[in-house]
C-alpha cells in the first residue's frame, strides 16, 4: 500500500528531503517538515525561490504518470508592472524561452489576470513593497513543466515573476494549508 501527501511547500526551501553536496549544506530541505514513509519522494519539483502545493508519494509509477501524462498545473504568479491583455495572449499562445541550452517554444496554456491579491500567507522573505511601481497577479495553468517555465515565460514578455506560488495539480488544491503544513490524501482525486 503507498502513501501519498500534499505540503505546502515554503519558499527557500529545495524539493528533495537531503543532500551530501557540501555546497547545499546550508540549504533546506523537505526533511524539516516532518517524518513521512521511507522511499517517499516528491512528485515533481517546485525550485527553492517557489512556493505552494507539492505533492509527495511513495509510488514512483505515479510519480512518472503524473510528470509526464499532462495533468493540469495551476500557478499564481505575481508580476513586476501592470500586464497588458496582449502580453496575456502571448503567454496563452505560448513563447519562446530557453531550455538546456537551446530555444524552446512553450506549449498553449491557460492565462488570465486575476481581478484581486488571492489570499495567501505571506512569505517569508519580503518582496518588494509598490513604491517600485505597481504588479500584477495572474493565474497560469500548464499541462507541461519546463526548468523555471513559468518564470521565463513572463520574463519573455517584460513582466518578471517576484512570486510563484503552485496552487493546484490535476484535482488537488492548496487550499487554505498553511506554510509548511503535510497532509495526507488518497490519489485518486487527482486523475
Amino acid at each position: 500500500m503507498h502513501s501519498h501527501f500534499k505540503i505546502y511547500k515554503p519558499y527557500g526551501m529545495l524539493s528533495q528531503f537531503a543532500s551530501n553536496s557540501t555546497q547545499q549544506k546550508r540549504k533546506r530541505f523537505l526533511g524539516e517538515l516532518g517524518k513521512v514513509p521511507e522511499k517517499t519522494m516528491p512528485i515533481g519539483r517546485l525550485d527553492e525561490k517557489s512556493e505552494g502545493l507539492l505533492l509527495l508519494t511513495t509510488d514512483g509509477k505515479l510519480s512518472d504518470y503524473i510528470n509526464s501524462s499532462g495533468i493540469e498545473k495551476e500557478y499564481f504568479a505575481l508580476v513586476d508592472g501592470n500586464i497588458t491583455e496582449s502580453k496575456i495572449e502571448a503567454l496563452k499562445n505560448g513563447v519562446e524561452i530557453g531550455f538546456d541550452g537551446k530555444k524552446y517554444q512553450t506549449k498553449a496554456c491557460k492565462v488570465f489576470k486575476l481581478e484581486a491579491s488571492p489570499l495567501l500567507p505571506e512569505r517569508s522573505k519580503k518582496i518588494r513593497d509598490a513604491r517600485h511601481g505597481p504588479t500584477s497577479w495572474l493565474s497560469i495553468t500548464l499541462t507541461e513543466g519546463k526548468f523555471r517555465q513559468v518564470r521565463k515565460m513572463t520574463s519573455a514578455v517584460g513582466f518578471p515573476t517576484l512570486r510563484l506560488v503552485r496552487v493546484r495539480i490535476g484535482n488537488i488544491k492548496l487550499d487554505s494549508m498553511h506554510v509548511r503544513g503535510t497532509e495526507p490524501i488518497e490519489i485518486p482525486q487527482v486523475l
